[in-house]
């Protein structure tokens, strides 16, 4: 059976408790919750599930919790707001910058663009001969 919840297939041949972590927004945490509510077997395969328990996990997923696009655009929408009231935490967005207190000196040096050049030990550059 080939199960697609939210926009997304989930793989066939993984476990259920794994493949649902395949959709943005869902864990391990509220794969587990979801499982028990739907009284599905965490280690049933996707592809030996019956078409009404990938029916009452669908629907659980879609009804009860936001993922996928909903989730994305909310983060987004919230993170643009933070930067309309132009709070701290809006400035660092952006500014792509660790926005959680994380310190700049030593760490994020690929977002920032400050990449060191390590200095090569005792070479001296060799003068050209003409």
């Amino acid at each position: 059976m080939l199960l697609r919840i939210a926009g997304v297939t989930l793989p066939n041949n993984k476990k259920i408790k794994i493949s649902l972590n395949y959709l943005f927004g869902i864990g391990p945490t509220l794969t587990a919750r979801i499982l028990k509510q739907s009284q599905v077997d965490p280690e049933k395969r996707v592809k030996d599930l019956t078409d009404d328990e990938g029916n009452k996990i669908r629907t659980i997923v879609e009804k009860e919790y936001r993922v996928e696009g909903d989730l994305k655009r909310d983060i987004l929408s919230n993170i643009k707001r933070l930067k309309e009231i132009g709070s701290y935490r809006g400035s660092r967005h952006a500014k792509r910058l660790p926005v959680r207190g994380q310190r700049t000196k030593t760490n994020s040096r690929t977002v920032r663009g400050n990449v060191r050049k390590t200095t090569v030990s005792g070479k001296k550059p060799s003068a050209q001969k003409t």
